[in-house]
Formats: C-alpha cells, structure tokens, sequence
C-alpha cells in the first residue's frame, strides 16, 4: 500500500510535467505561467446527439466558461468484451474535445474508469462486474481490464493534450474514490496507469470535502480537488488546513439535481445557487458547474441508487436544472451564472431551439407483448434455475423466463424471492401481476395440469454509486410455488439497445393487434425537422423509438412526463414512432412544444 503522509504534513511538490498547461503554487493556478481559474461546465458527449455538441459547447461559451469537462463511459464504448471498444459516431470522444477546441475552450477529461455521473453501473461494463472482482481496487483481474481500455483510450487523450497542442489541460485521476473505499495502491496504479501512457497535463484528485472521503481519495503530490453543492468557504478551510500550497478547485458545483422515477423533480433556484458559486470563484477559486449542460439518458443508460436496500431508477431525462436546459433552451439559472462568472460578450446562440408544433397522433397497437418479444430471435440459455443478466451477457433490457411446472388443483403461492428489479408474471399467457422487491408474492391457481409460467424481467437501471454497483439482474433468488422450488427453467435476452429496425419490425409485425400491453406505432409527418417533446396520456410504462433509435423509458408514477426527440432524430416526411407498452397501452401519442418534467421540488445537496 502507499503510505500517505498525516492530513497536515506538507504536501509533497506537484506532479504535473514540466510544460504543461496548468501548473499551482502558493494557492494560485496558472496557465502557462499567468494566474488562471477554470470556469468549467459539465457536458457528457454520451448525452448530446452529436449534431448538437458545437451547439451546446458554444451555449457553454456563452455562459462565461472558458473549459468544458466531460467523462469517458467506458461501458458505451465496450458493452462487450469480445468486442474492441468504439470511438466512431456517437463514442467519437476524439471529435468531441476537438470540436471544444475549435470553440476556443480547454478541456479536462474525467476517464475513470468508474465516473458515477448517474450512468448505469457508474460507467463500468456489466460484463466485467458480472465476475468475482474486487472493482476499484489493486485486485489484478480489475486492473488488468481496466489496464487493456486505458490501453485504448487514454492515448487518444494524450494525443490531444495541450503539450501537443490540443485543448486538454487536465485528467482526473478515478473519480470521488474516498466515498467508495481506501485502496491507496488502486489509486496510485491509476495515476500511473495515465502518466505511463502519455498524460502529462495536470492530474487532480475529486473528492466529497470531509476527512472522510479526502482520507481515502486523495494522493500525495496529486492537486486534490472537492465536488459539492454548499457550504464552499468550509471546504476551502479543511482544504487549506490539509494542502495549505494548493488552489481551491471545486470539480464539481451541484447547482442543480437529478431526478429518480416516483419522486418529484428536483430544482434548483438562482438565488441559492449564485452566493455558493461566488464564495467558490473569490479570491480566485476555479470551478465546474455540474452539470452546465445535462442532456439525456437515451437509450436504457440511465443509472439508479440505492436507499436503505430500495432501488431508485433515475429518469430518462438528465436536465439536472441546469443553465442550459435539456433541450438548449438558456434558463433564468443561465443568466444569473453568465453574471457571476463575469461574461462580457453577447451571448451568440438564441435562448430557445425551434420546436414542432403541437399534435395529437393515434398509436395504432400492432403486437402483443409476448408474441412481440418472442418473435425477435435470441439465445436461449436452459438450466436448472433462471440464468442472471450477467450470464447472458445482457447488460440492459428484459430476459423472458419460461418454465413449466405442475400445479395441483387450487389455490397457491408463487413467489419470486429475489427479483431484479420488476416481473411481470404470466400463466399460460393470462397475466398473473407485477413482481418486485416489495411485492414477492402473486396467488396462483392451479389445476393439477403443467403451467407455461412466463416471468418476463427488466432491468430499471444499475447503480451508479456506492457499494451497490455491479449487482447482478435478474431472477437471482429460487421462484417457489408455495414451498416447493420451480427449476427447469429457459432464459431469453432481450437486448433491446441492440435492436436494428429488423427486430424492432419483427417484434411490430408478430402478431394480431391486442388491446393489451405491447407493441404499438404512430406515424408523424414532420415539414422541417425540429425538436419535439413526446408525451403518452393514459399510457403505463415503457419505451419509445423514433426512426429506430431507442429513445428512453417513459413511467406514469413521473416526475417526467415528456421525452426530449431533438431534431436530428427526425426526417422530412413520416416518422415512425414505436411504443412498447409494458402495462397499460393508451391510444394516443403527443408532440408538445415544450417539456414536462413534472412538479418541482427545490434540493440543494450537503454533506453531513
């Protein structure tokens, strides 16, 4: 282990490489030798069509930041392991921090290799915290994997540092590691893990500001930065008294919130988060508004937490009540911040995006939803128990589980002892109910014959923070009929993140039309392609594509009511939107000209 020196010893001299960028001293930051602050937004490639990213970083200019920070999640650019990680289209995180560049911006980068940033599994591949792995720690068998991506990734990061005249000025070494354990030598093998492939701008720690986290997340001679949502003049204090030669950088400013699905929209006012940025900007403080730009869970990439064992799904829409809005639009919070942080130029982009106008189109249903899903061709896997998401291979979506057990005449208990995260739970197609950690247990009557017991499970999203990531999905716990445990059992993958348009039509295509839950399909005629917010009165829950492109999930419990389709996913002509409805279908979809993210409540994050 490395042994780190007592909390208010020296610090040992800085890092960074001679030549880089940024440099600190006496509690200043420089920038090539001339007092600097970084007033730095968060935007996530991964977030933002790219078509939109020069729009929103130009947005970001506009508030009066001069660098953007952005993660890396290694589980968009890998989902398997028997694949080589992307960095073409959409995973072109090359182009990003060029583009970001070209509009005059520096650029920190956060690899991870776990980012948190409520992204499923905090970033890291289910394939890889499906194993028996100690993950973010010196076991070898995470660090060799992780030692094989950064192979991939960092030297592109490296290519594009400011040394070699790129905009990156910084690299953050893992991320808030002290709110997860206090593997020193993890840590210290990841600063390694960069410097040894190429990185020699600035390296810094980001850590929640207590003993606590601190203790276990930071480095000797690693700039230590702090993430937080208040109380900053008490941050800069502790951080004085434990590095009294380093500047105060605060790696991410909370001025707004995410959402979880059942709870309500969380806010953030200006008048809250204007005095807490000006206390972190004095006296030439640097910071990252996070986000500054959150864009959008597309697809099934949305993250979840844990609270006291209960699982909160977060919602498709990653708004975040930020200065730019989820869809550009340039809220009150914009000009406020525009303001504190000094901006003096006009601001060039215009506060609201073009829009479609309002419209009322009818889903036509198409599919059932077994006959639907079933008509998609994917492995099965047979065994004795239900087979695991992670055994499968299948990181998001639904595996449907099929066994055939012989239930006596009456009355009986069937109970899913450990389901993750929702069933729905079919007896010889008739549907039985829902099943999930709160509701183990759904009557089941029997006849004395065999039942096809259907038992199709969906994965709500995996933990992003804390000791609950890498849980496995799935049916993990024995199915009982009263006492006695159902095995034989056919496990089926439900990929829906890799779904063509040839699964999304066979799945439409399967079957007659049924008034139940299952596939359905509006067409939309669009003049000049716009953005638009889609919206499913008298809907359940469930998902949306538009022109193929898996949207997100939509859920009647809210807060979110609309999903954001920016422009670029829309054509000039007909637009097919397909709903799969899990629960119950309605008849109607809308296009609304502004979003609903549903009733408001203003949150402002501490720390105990």
């Amino acid at each position: 282990m490395i042994e780190l020196p007592a909390p208010d010893t020296a610090p040992a001299p800085t890092t960074t490489s001679e030549g880089a960028a940024l440099t600190w001293r006496g509690r200043r930051l420089y920038r090539y030798g001339v007092p600097h602050s970084i007033l730095s937004g968060g935007l996530h490639y991964f977030r933002v069509h790219p078509e939109l990213w020069r729009d929103r970083i130009r947005r970001l200019a506009d508030l009066g930041l001069n660098t953007i920070d952005t993660y890396v999640a290694w589980n968009f650019h890998q989902p398997r392991e028997d694949e080589a990680p992307r960095f073409d289209g959409w995973r072109d995180v090359e182009r990003f921090i060029r583009t970001a560049g070209e509009e005059g911006l520096d650029v920190v980068v956060r690899p991870g290799p776990y980012i948190c940033a409520e992204w499923s599994n905090g970033g890291l591949p289910s394939w890889l915290t499906g194993r028996d792995v100690a993950i973010r720690s010196s076991d070898p068998a995470f660090t060799a994997a992780v030692g094989r991506w950064f192979d991939e990734l960092v030297p592109r990061i490296a290519a594009l540092q400011a040394a070699e005249g790129g905009p990156v000025v910084a690299v953050q070494v893992e991320n808030e590691f002290g709110s997860y354990g206090d593997d020193h030598a993890y840590l210290g093998w990841n600063r390694e893990a960069l410097t040894a492939r190429g990185i020699r701008e600035l390296l810094f720690t980001a850590d929640g500001p207590t003993e606590l986290m601190l203790d276990g997340g930071t480095l000797p001679g690693t700039l230590t930065a702090v993430t937080l949502g208040s109380q900053p003049d008490a941050a800069r204090r502790l951080l004085t008294a434990r590095r009294p030669d380093e500047p105060f950088v605060v790696a991410e400013f909370w001025n707004g919130w995410f959402d979880h699905w059942g709870e309500r929209h969380h806010v953030r006012g200006a008048g809250s988060v204007v005095p807490a940025l000006e206390e972190i900007v004095a006296d030439g403080g640097s910071v990252s508004i996070y986000m500054a730009h959150g864009g959008t869970n597309f697809g099934l990439w949305a993250g979840a937490n844990e609270h006291q064992g209960r699982l909160q799904p977060t919602v498709t829409s990653y708004d975040s009540d930020a200065p730019v809005a989820e869809d550009g639009t340039l809220t009150a919070k914009f000009f406020a911040v525009r303001q504190v942080l000094g901006a003096r130029g006009p601001v060039r982009m215009p506060a609201r995006i073009p829009t479609l106008p309002a419209a009322r189109v009818p889903l036509v249903h198409r599919a059932g939803l077994l006959a639907g899903l079933r008509a998609v061709p994917a492995p099965a896997s047979t065994g004795p128990r239900p087979a695991s998401f992670e055994r499968l291979g299948l990181d998001a979506g639904m595996v449907l589980y099929t066994a055939r057990p012989r239930i006596p005449a009456g009355e009986h208990r069937l109970i899913l002892t450990d389901v993750r995260d929702r069933a729905l739970v079919f007896g010889d197609g008739a549907f039985l109910g829902v099943a999930d950690a709160g509701h183990q247990e759904l009557p089941i009557r029997g006849t004395g014959a065999v039942v096809r017991l259907e038992v199709l499970v969906e994965n709500l999203g995996r933990v992003n923070y804390g000791p609950g990531i890498g849980r496995h999905k799935g049916l993990l716990g024995p199915v009982l009929v009263d006492r006695r445990i159902v095995q034989g059992w056919d496990s089926t993958p439900i990929a829906f993140q890799e779904w063509s348009t040839t699964e999304l039509t066979r799945a439409v295509t399967a079957g007659p039309a049924s008034a139940d839950a299952g596939f359905a399909v509006a067409t939309v005629r669009v003049g000049t392609p716009a953005d638009t917010f889609l919206a499913l009165p008298g809907s359940g829950r469930g998902l949306v594509w538009v022109n193929g492109f898996l949207l997100g999930r939509y859920w009647e419990i809210g807060p979110q009511v609309t999903l954001y389709c920016p422009a670029p996913l829309l054509r000039a002509g007909e637009n097919v939107v397909t709903v799969l409805e899990l629960e119950r279908p309605g008849g109607i979809l809308e296009l609304r000209d502004r979003p609903e993210l549903g009733p408001p409540e203003e949150y402002v994050e501490e720390f105990g």
